[in-house]
Formats: C-alpha cells, structure tokens, sequence
C-alpha cells in the first residue's frame, strides 16, 4: 500500500453499537478518517475506546452499524482487509521468552514480509522506538515501557495504512514521550490514519488533528484540535486584552459587561470569556474603545486541550 492520499478516506465507522448482553459498550458511533488524519480518543474509563478500538481493529464484531476500510465494508470474510490495519492494546501481547530481535523475525513471518526486507525493516523500527541497543535482549527482562515499544514496533513492521494506538504512552518516561510524539507526526506525514487513545492530554495537543471525547459510549464530541482548543460548544472562547497603562477598578468595569464572564486581571493583561464570533469581537473592542480602555492588545487565546475537555462537562480524566 503505498502513501494514502490526503484527501482519501481510510477508515470510517457509520452508527457503530457493540453489545454485551444488555450492556451497550459502544452505541451510535460515526466518523471517518483521511490519510494524514490522527483522533486523539479520549474520555473518563469505562468510556468505550478500548472496545470501539477493537472493533475498528476488527476483533471485536460489532451489534450494529459498519466499519468501512478504504470504502470497503469490513465482512466477516474480510480477512485481506486486516493487512491494512496495525493494533496496539494498551499491554501487548508478546512472546516474552524471544529476544526483541526474534519476535520482530516471527512477525515478518506471520505477514510474509520478504526475508530480504525483513532485517533492514526491523532495523528500521527499533531505531523508530529507541531499541536499537537493545535488540538482541530478552523481551522478559523489559520495563513496560519497552514492551510497549515492541508492540509498537510490531505493529508498524507490516506498514499499516490505518494505526490504532490503546494508551501507548502510558509507561513512556519523558524522552520516550518525545520519541513517540515524533513517530506519530512522522506516521501521519505518511498519509497514515491514525488513532490514539490516551489519558495524556498536553501530548495530544502536539499530534492530534482531531479529538473526540466518549462517554458512556457514545461519542460525544467531535472535532478538529482548533476547533476543540478554540472555544467551548455554547460559542463562547477566552480573549486576552494588554493595558498600556494601568486602570483603577478595570476588571469590576468589565464585569459589567453584559457579553463578558470570567474576568482575571494579572498585572495590565486581563483575561475574560466571551462569544467566539468575529463580529460579535469586533463589537465588543469598540466597545471597550468607548470606555476608553488603552488597549494595546486584544485577541483570541487558545485554551488547552485539557481545559476545553473540563469546559465540555467531563470531570474526570481518567
């Protein structure tokens, strides 16, 4: 498979239910993905993303609705489609008496990947992941962290077009943080489609192109990262405003504005809320103009992931 088109549809899912007896794990979920594209999933646990993950992965059928790949509708004998997709769980699995080395060989296998390929391949990821050094090593005597690196190497061995990632960064230390963000904008340079589930929100903010929030299995929220980190789903955002000067009682000024909320002053920069509309924007600075405010500053202020998360009315992280 060679690199996807940006603008091509890799994978999408169209009114997904997963269910478990009576229980729904995950109920009415739609979205697609292009190529290039990378969903950062996300929402309290007990959520659904582990199971949706499974079923985008086709491991886990679903109840209802369809999971497309390349336009192709996922069937039970859609067994050549797998070629195109690379799984991790959040503990993969491994053959833990293997060196790192030999497992990656055993994969190489499994997909039938050239034995002419198949060195320089591994040699490839492993240096992808930071475990060049330690290839020839037991993969028993791995911290977590480093298994985690191995199923991510054994996933991208086959080249995937379509990724799916179930809290990879979980037992990463800082440097493998890094790493990992790195791989994953190199991955989407690629035109891989690409989703991560995770619980490190100030990560996701440097990789992801979209976010969706779950809860109680369904997808509650839906978006690009600008749209997310923009303002909240009632329209309002936060706006910064810089004083030339300082202004006695500004900020029980500008509590008096009807448009404005949450006002925070820190020496001449004021912080407040109000609607994300340009032209709404515009009205207020003149208004603000009016009262004579020396403004020599005014703009926008993107929040962060986490706190647009909070804003959307989820509490709990994880």
């Amino acid at each position: 498979m060679g690199i996807a088109s940006a603008t091509q549809v890799l994978i999408s899912a169209s009114n997904v239910h997963v269910r478990f007896g009576n229980f729904v794990a995950v109920r009415d979920v739609s979205f697609e993905l292009a190529g290039g594209d990378l969903l950062g999933l996300i929402g309290p646990n007990g959520a659904g993303k582990t199971t949706l993950l499974r079923s985008l992965a086709c491991l886990q059928p679903t109840t209802l609705g369809t999971i497309s790949i390349f336009g192709e509708i996922v069937k039970d004998d859609s067994a050549d489609m797998l070629q195109h997709i690379g799984f991790t769980p959040d503990n993969p699995p491994v053959y833990e008496e293997l060196s790192i080395r030999d497992f990656l060989r055993f994969i190489s296998r499994a997909y039938d990947i050239p034995g002419n390929e198949t060195e320089e391949r591994i040699d490839f990821w492993l240096e992808k992941v930071a475990l060049t050094d330690k290839a020839e090593a037991k993969i028993k005597g791995l911290s977590r962290g480093m298994k985690q690196r191995v199923g991510l190497a054994r996933t991208l061995l086959p080249n995937p077009s379509i990724i799916l990632l179930d809290e990879p960064a979980a037992a990463l230390d800082p440097v493998g943080r890094y790493r990992f963000r790195q791989l994953l904008n190199d991955l989407r340079n690629q035109g891989k489609a690409i989703i991560v589930s995770s619980h490190i929100l100030s990560d996701m903010e440097e990789y992801c192109t979209h976010i969706g929030i779950m809860s109680r299995g369904k997808l509650e929220s839906f978006g690009t990262i600008g749209q997310f980190s923009a303002h909240d789903k009632q329209g309002r955002t936060k706006y910064r405003m810089t004083l030339a000067r300082s202004v006695p009682n500004a900020p029980l000024a500008l509590s008096g504005i009807k448009a404005i909320s949450n006002v925070e002053m820190r020496d001449l920069k004021i912080t407040f809320e109000a609607d994300a509309d340009p032209e709404e924007a515009t009205k207020l600075l003149a208004e603000l103009m009016q009262m004579r405010f020396p403004i020599c500053e005014f703009g926008p202020v993107a929040i962060g992931l986490e706190e647009a998360y909070l804003k959307i009315g989820h509490h709990q992280v994880d």
